[in-house]
């Protein structure tokens, strides 16, 4: 990075509380905003589905709030827990917490590229959150519609409950969330490929940053195309045009009939021409890649934790950058595998089926990595590395699922049931949940200057491994047994009557699960003010987070730009004093020996 360049993005350290701590233009500041509203939004998401696992064991239970829970509260209760956790969570905390804290100093940067925009992309964030949570208090509540919003249902007002205003204010809050993300991805992109440090090249990056920037390019792409289907999904709703809404459709006794035609069912629904199969193409483009928008950069904090507590070089780490790129291509290439049950060509569904299998080969080059990093190291069984450790446990597990639904002639009996609520939660959920955890107890550290416990922290770990299988591998089994999912409740289904106990037993591994959550956030809190202090690179790590102080100061470098002469992986060097290389350390060090 030029010194030209440092100018133009340097800008002076706030002095007043509101600049300093509410609009901050500071990465570090943004970053934590980031992971703290992503941390309101997961108790959220969980409390709603604890409601939601309360309601299929005992379906005539009066809970708190919510009393007797009806068919369309719970598909209410499911549609925001999905959309909550999926945008507010696993696409928050990850990237914009974490990349956003992170991304610039360990590329030896003082900022983001844009500042101003960073501060932006977070308070637009905000707002959108608002919004969502405000379907919940206006007339009709909040949306029934899944958090996929499919149509023909969310398209007609008319069609249900929560079908009003909370779902126009459903579709809002996705529309500003995309905006934002659009704000985020930009500067990911420029501050990656503009504002490294000399040294820094592209393959001197730590594979975090890889995950980040690919990342950050996936949204950039997808969510404008998301975007746009909000948009278009409101005029339909709203302006009557036809994008998604076809014509002859019986809407509660309404038939939706062209402009000025006849309807004799009631009210005129005025549509013609649209296609819903539109609004599944448009929605599962960004939906794919949202994936792994959740994923990458778990699995940049994975590769990154697994070298550093193996006291190894990540294995292969050229061939983790590609993969991460062969990721980021081929998930553009799969949406059509969520819709092998729209009755497309065999011949359509033939080539999505291939492209999926494909994909699972970059995603198999790293886990064989990750072994191969593991192998023969000296392994540190800190929090931090069993919650990595976890995340490629539960990544795997999830994943062996992701072939079965790959072949059409498997997907279409699994596809409406448990077994595909547990393989994404797996794959995309809880996997992505573990790299949160793994970062927050890997760089609590440095963000806050003191140590999480370590004690409650492996309580934490263990307990909440031990119920995310508990939860989630039975449900593979309730799906072959024909479970469907999106049922409020099966106790009038009789062939499901005997399926209820296991039922039960997930719900109480959820309970569970939740409970200990709460282990995490009594530990992150507490550590804040009484943990024990932190020394300036407690992991002995190789990366430039760790040439600062802890907390870092308002520029990360105290004005003096870092010089890079190393990878970031440099581990257990034969004949060094020590058993790992920093990336500023001088260039002969390595030499040397």
């Amino acid at each position: 990075m030029s010194s030209e360049a440092q100018a133009v993005h340097a800008h002076p350290a706030p002095t007043g509380f509101i600049r300093k701590y509410i609009f901050s233009l500071d990465h570090k500041v943004i970053g934590i905003q980031y992971y703290f509203l992503a941390l309101v939004a997961v108790f959220v998401g969980m409390g709603l589905s604890l409601f939601m696992r309360i309601h299929l064991v005992w379906p005539e239970a009066n809970l708190p709030w919510f009393g007797h829970i009806k068919p369309e509260q719970y598909l209410t209760l499911l549609t925001m827990h999905g959309t909550i956790m999926v945008f507010f969570v696993l696409t928050t905390a990850p990237q914009s917490g974490f990349g956003n804290y992170f991304l610039p100093i360990q590329i030896g940067a003082p900022d983001m590229a844009f500042p101003t925009l960073n501060m932006l992309s977070f308070w637009t964030t905000f707002v959108s959150f608002m919004v969502m949570l405000a379907a919940f208090f206006v007339e009709g509540g909040a949306p029934l519609a899944g958090w996929t919003n499919y149509v023909t249902l969310s398209a007609i007002p008319s069609a249900g409950p929560g079908l009003g205003l909370g779902e126009d204010l459903w579709i809002i809050s996705i529309a500003i969330f995309c905006v934002a993300s659009m704000m985020g991805a930009l500067n990911f992109i420029t501050t990656t490929l503009d504002l490294r440090a000399r040294g820094m090249s592209l393959f001197r990056m730590p594979l975090t940053c890889w995950a980040w920037f690919v990342t950050a390019m996936l949204g950039l792409l997808a969510f404008g195309v998301l975007l746009a289907g909000g948009i278009l999904l409101l005029l339909d709703r709203n302006l009557g045009t036809s994008f998604f809404v076809p014509g002859g459709l019986n809407v509660n006794g309404s038939l939706t009939f062209p402009p000025g035609g006849l309807n004799p069912g009631g009210h005129a629904i005025t549509h013609t021409g649209g296609s819903p199969l539109l609004w599944q193409h448009l929605f599962w483009f960004f939906g794919h890649p949202e994936v792994y928008i959740a994923i990458l950069p778990g699995m940049g904090v994975a590769s990154q934790l697994l070298s550093t507590f193996s006291r190894k070089p990540i294995f292969g780490y050229r061939a983790m950058v590609y993969a991460i790129l062969a990721i980021g291509i081929l998930g553009f290439l799969v949406w059509g595998h969520h819709m092998f049950m729209s009755g497309m060509s065999p011949y359509s569904a033939f080539a999505f089926s291939i492209m999926t299998m494909a994909i699972g080969v970059p995603s198999a080059i790293k886990t064989f990595n990750w072994l191969g990093t593991l192998w023969g190291g000296r392994i540190r069984f800190q929090t931090p590395m069993l919650f990595a450790i976890g995340f490629v446990s539960l990544f795997v597990s999830g994943g062996l699922s992701g072939p079965f639904l790959a072949q059409p002639v498997l997907d279409i009996p699994l596809h409406d049931t448990a077994f595909v609520v547990a393989h994404f939660h797996l794959i995309m959920g809880v996997a992505a949940i573990f790299g949160i955890f793994a970062g927050t107890y890997y760089w609590f550290p440095k963000m806050f200057g003191r140590m999480m416990n370590e004690t409650l922290g492996k309580i934490h770990f263990f307990v909440t491994l031990a119920g995310a299988y508990a939860v989630f591998m039975p449900m593979h089994y309730l799906g072959m047994a024909g479970q469907p999912r999106r049922y409020s409740q099966f106790t009038e289904v009789h062939y499901l009557l005997h399926l209820i106990p296991l039922n039960r037993f997930i719900s109480i591994a959820a309970f569970i699960t939740i409970a200990v959550q709460f282990i995490f956030v009594f530990n992150l809190f507490w550590s804040m003010k009484k943990g024990k202090k932190a020394a300036l690179n407690p992991w002995e790590a190789t990366t430039l987070e760790w040439t600062v102080p802890s907390p870092p100061p308002h520029d990360n470098f105290g004005g003096v730009t870092p010089v890079v002469n190393h990878g970031p992986y440099e581990y257990s060097v034969p004949g060094a004093a020590k058993d790992y290389i920093m990336q500023t350390d001088p260039a002969t060090v390595a030499a040397a020996h």
